[in-house]
């Protein structure tokens, strides 16, 4: 059995993961103490993890290093290589998640941003998308899924609403 890739990111309903600065300051407004809308089962089920280096420089902007240290991290970089902590960069991210789902373990979790997220599915190499749509207008920045012709059959295996407004698609893409 191969390992799924899977996207894990949130959007506004309009379908933007942040402003064009990169402020994702939105996201906050569905934070409620102790509700992580299942990001801890959904750790459970990975054992690494994919970002963008933008994503990866926001989530080093939060002042707490590199997180999940029992995850391998790959960072998908044009300029920088080497590593950060226990953070890989790496420059070409269609081998890479070729070769990791041929591997044997856990599910690969990818979040982002929409350049990496174009790239996976132009390559059909996303196998479930699970999306938290906050209930917010952004109305402008940057869009997750690029105006391109990726069309894609999608399955639905689960939908969440939560009372912050916060409401949460699980699709499995279809290969058919």
């Amino acid at each position: 059995m191969s390992r799924k890739l899977i996207l894990y990111i949130a959007m506004s309903l309009d379908g933007y993961i942040a402003k064009k600065d990169d402020n994702i300051d939105f996201l906050s407004m569905v934070e409620i103490p102790n509700e992580d809308y299942g990001y801890a089962d959904h750790l459970q089920n990975i054992d690494t993890i994919i970002w963008g280096r933008k994503t990866f420089d926001k989530v080093l902007s939060f002042g707490k290093g590199v997180p999940n240290k029992d995850k391998k991290i790959f960072v998908i970089s044009r300029s920088k290589t080497g590593k950060e902590e226990h953070a890989e960069y790496a420059d070409d991210l269609i081998p890479l998640v070729t070769t990791l789902k041929q591997q044997e373990g856990k599910d690969i979790y990818c979040d982002g941003g929409a350049e990496i997220v174009y790239q996976l599915l132009h390559h059909r190499l996303i196998d479930r998308i699970i999306v938290s749509v906050i209930p917010h207008l952004l109305g402008d920045g940057i869009r997750l899924f690029k105006d391109n012709n990726l069309e894609q059959k999608l399955s639905l295996k689960r939908s969440l609403s939560y009372p912050s407004g916060l409401v949460q698609l699980w699709y499995d893409v279809r290969n058919d």
